[in-house]
């Protein structure tokens, strides 16, 4: 499949193809649907075994954020990137400052943020040549590191999820398998200890596993292929993506599968799989929008406090997915898709109506 028909079929406005041959940036950059607003996500870098697999997570990924984006009732649209290149090897200054010219050119269609294999350090960089990148240091005025905010997004739909399976939304006496304690993983542990829910995790990096069982009392390490098998409540898989598959499913031991990863199913038909077998999926995009929520925030100037309100309405989000999946007897990733669409579709109809210079470009005029 060409990258033209890949476009088509996923309904994408623009892919713009980043290189710089002196400082090696191999960067390409995917617009979705700016129907809400600009479209913001965050750069990903990654080692691609090729140059086609960057092109389908790019496209991939940045399809998933205009989902994400317009079911937690955001006003803008769906992009992502991706840098190709090791994040431990081969990032420095010249690199990401390259890269945020790039973005620059753009003229503000995409808003970019830290992601898998970048940092905040990164972003001040690519700040350092545009505008248009969140996820900055609280030190001039960003929001820092989004993982604790996606964190509570996650937390706050596992008790969504108990909630709806069980009428208490509380994690007292129930237990939690975690695939991947990073940065998300290990704020994600720290919200179930606390309130009073038991642990059980698995991560390839035997730092994040030291970490974590370093800080809190009773959780237990398992091997990564044994995380699939634990006796548990709730799975979170927070790692990479397409851990829910053909091979999976039949090993679960939980009601529900509800984690901080993108792309948690391998095909979107493992959700009505994950039904067959009577396991409540929480749709990641939704769960996952925290981090979102929270960077978001910078562009209204940011306020911790009101992000974090923020980040806990998607307690009420997962609820309403879950409702309508009843309500209309499909699954509950068709529902998320539902609550999305309805939104993009309903503003697409006023989209032609002309109001003037857009709010975010009157206040840097004033």
């Amino acid at each position: 499949m060409t990258v033209f028909e890949q476009l088509e079929k996923r309904s994408h406005e623009q892919v713009v193809f980043c290189y710089d041959p002196v400082t090696g940036l191999k960067a390409i950059v995917g617009i979705h649907d700016t129907t809400l607003g600009p479209a913001l996500g965050g750069t990903r870098m990654w080692n691609y075994k090729d140059e086609a697999a960057a092109v389908r997570d790019v496209l991939r990924l940045s399809r998933g954020m205009t989902y994400k984006a317009a079911a937690a009732g955001l006003n803008l649209g769906g992009g992502k990137a991706v840098i190709i290149g090791d994040s431990r090897t081969q990032k420095d200054e010249m690199l990401f400052r390259s890269y945020g010219r790039f973005i620059q050119g753009l003229g503000g269609r995409y808003i970019t943020a830290e992601d898998v294999g970048t940092t905040v350090q990164d972003m001040e960089w690519v700040r350092a040549e545009t505008d248009h990148v969140v996820g900055i240091s609280r030190a001039i005025g960003g929001s820092g590191d989004p993982s604790p905010f996606t964190a509570l997004g996650v937390y706050e739909s596992i008790k969504a999820s108990l909630k709806w399976t069980t009428g208490n939304e509380s994690l007292a006496g129930k237990r939690v398998s975690i695939q991947g304690v990073g940065a998300v993983g290990y704020h994600l542990v720290k919200h179930i200890v606390h309130d009073g829910g038991t642990v059980v995790v698995a991560d390839i990096r035997d730092d994040n596993l030291k970490r974590v069982t370093s800080d809190f009392s009773g959780v237990e390490v398992v091997s990564p292929e044994a995380i699939y098998d634990q006796d548990v409540d709730v799975f979170a898989p927070s790692a990479l993506g397409a851990v829910i598959n053909d091979d999976t499913i039949p090993r679960l031991k939980c009601s529900i599968v509800c984690g901080s990863s993108n792309n948690i199913l391998d095909e979107d038909r493992h959700a009505a799989a994950l039904q067959d077998r009577d396991i409540l999926y929480a749709p990641d995009y939704v769960v996952n929008s925290g981090g979102l929520i929270n960077v978001a925030n910078e562009l209204e100037h940011y306020n911790e406090e009101r992000a974090v309100e923020r980040v806990k309405r998607i307690y009420d989000i997962v609820l309403s997915v879950f409702q309508i999946a009843r309500e209309e007897n499909v699954t509950t990733l068709d529902a998320a898709n539902q609550l999305a669409r309805r939104r993009i579709d309903a503003l697409a109809k006023i989209k032609d109506r002309y109001v003037g210079m857009p709010l975010r470009a009157r206040d840097r005029n004033r």
